[in-house]
């Protein structure tokens, strides 16, 4: 797939659900009592792994009337065993939530995953979820193929994350739900939060307290009977910030999206963009499912280059693809911190971007938790087909990348954007963009 230069980027779009948040309403609406309906839910590869999953454990999942889907629950305890593996393709997040889910369950499970999952580590989840009663067997180094064999009498436990990670804080929390008493979660750093909200929302006992230095503490009470809801899942801002930054970096541009979801915690990259200079307007805040949404209204804006601290990462940890495009059109230099988290997502994303930065003609310097990015205030050379290692947001980066370069950029597989933004080319084609099918 090949992006060329856009006169401009305009008009208004609606980017698809929060893939987060999806994730959790399907896994929530499995656990409850009845039927609970989702508006919004992403319809993309990543969450129809979910969904299937959850129905090889006895759950029914369906696309209902209205565009809503009907998730009726088995109540907190009551999955049955599958009776095939678990395949979760690319979906780092679906997997690490549902080996939480299974683990406090009397059964066997088999999770496995494409080539690109079954690189990333599952140990930081394994470690808590072995205190409280499940055992796992692993290929070396703790990846999958992983075997999980659930506790019948779970354990409460008390865990203090060794890094902030939501993923590991929310695997612990579901398993928690099927443990008598009270599961305790330390974070150093306030991670995002979506499992604490939608728990909350389903009737869950859940306390959350700021700690001093920035971190927190957070007590489910486990065990409960919750009750079906209706979940509205706002729009993903992982998913908007590519017309967002499209819309900075093209001339003469103005996109308004609808809808998306501002968590304080997943806003860091409205922040950063706003340090560099960017004009970006929010309007119509509101709380939908206990999440807080917002309209945005996006103009081209001349940047500027920011040092992004590394207590930021939780908060934007999927953006520095996007945010390292938007850097390379900056004036000046750009240095982000603490980007260990990266060397382990779908792809070595720290290296991914350093490289593709580099063939589009930017100079960067890539250290093992930091990159730096010097711009200068220019549009790149572009010019480059780019290697994405199946990630869909470093694809993704690097086409948003040839909107505003001088030469187009393309990318070598452009198939796993659906992981998380089925249509993406389309929607932006729609805005003004310049992507087509072949090189």
């Amino acid at each position: 797939m090949i992006s060329r230069l856009a006169e401009a980027i305009a008009g208004e779009v609606s980017v698809a659900g929060d893939k987060s948040i999806s994730h959790r309403a399907l896994i929530l609406g499995a656990t409850a009592v009845g039927e609970s309906r989702i508006s919004g839910l992403l319809e993309a590869e990543d969450v129809s792994r979910t969904a299937a999953a959850l129905g090889a454990l006895g759950v029914i999942v369906e696309p209902g009337n209205g565009g809503a889907w009907r998730v009726i629950g088995r109540g907190v305890g009551g999955l049955a065993e599958p009776e095939g593996v678990l395949d979760m393709g690319n979906s780092g997040t679906g997997a690490r939530l549902l080996m939480g889910l299974v683990a406090a369950h009397p059964f066997t499970s088999i999770f496995s995953g494409d080539a690109s999952l079954r690189k990333r580590p599952m140990n930081r989840v394994m470690e808590p979820l072995r205190k409280m009663g499940a055992a796992f067997a692993t290929r070396a180094g703790g990846l999958l193929p992983v075997t999980v064999t659930g506790t019948e009498s779970p354990q409460p436990i008390e865990y203090e994350l060794p890094v902030a990670s939501a993923q590991v804080k929310s695997a612990v929390l579901l398993a928690g739900l099927n443990a008598p008493g009270r599961t305790t979660i330390v974070e150093p750093r306030a991670s995002r939060d979506h499992t604490e909200r939608i728990l909350a929302h389903y009737g869950a006992e859940i306390v959350v307290k700021d700690l001093p230095g920035g971190g927190r503490g957070i007590t489910l009470t486990g065990q409960p009977e919750i009750s079906a809801q209706d979940v509205t899942v706002p729009g993903d801002c992982s998913s908007a910030a590519f017309p967002i930054v499209a819309a900075l970096l093209a001339p003469e541009s103005t996109v308004t999206l609808r809808g998306v979801g501002v968590n304080p915690l997943r806003s860091g990259l409205l922040d950063t963009l706003g340090e560099m200079g960017a004009a970006i307007g929010i309007a119509n805040r509101r709380d939908e499912s206990a999440e807080p949404v917002a309209d945005l209204t996006v103009e081209s804006s001349p940047l500027h280059g920011v040092e992004v601290p590394a207590e930021r990462a939780p908060a934007m940890i999927d953006e520095y693809p996007i945010l390292a495009v938007a850097a390379a059109f900056a004036q000046g230099t750009t240095r982000m911190l603490g980007l260990s988290e990266l060397r382990v997502k779908e792809s070595d994303r720290l290296a991914a971007m350093a490289k593709g930065l580099e063939a589009c003609g930017v100079k960067v310097k890539e250290d093992a938790d930091s990159l730096t990015i010097h711009g200068s205030g220019r549009p790149p050379r572009g010019g480059a087909e780019i290697t994405v290692d199946m990630d869909h947001r470093v694809a993704m980066a690097f086409l948003v990348l040839g909107m505003a370069a001088k030469e187009p950029v393309g990318v070598d597989d452009a198939s796993c954007i659906g992981t998380s933004f089925p249509g993406f080319a389309e929607a932006m084609n729609e805005l003004g963009a310049r992507i087509e099918a072949v090189w």
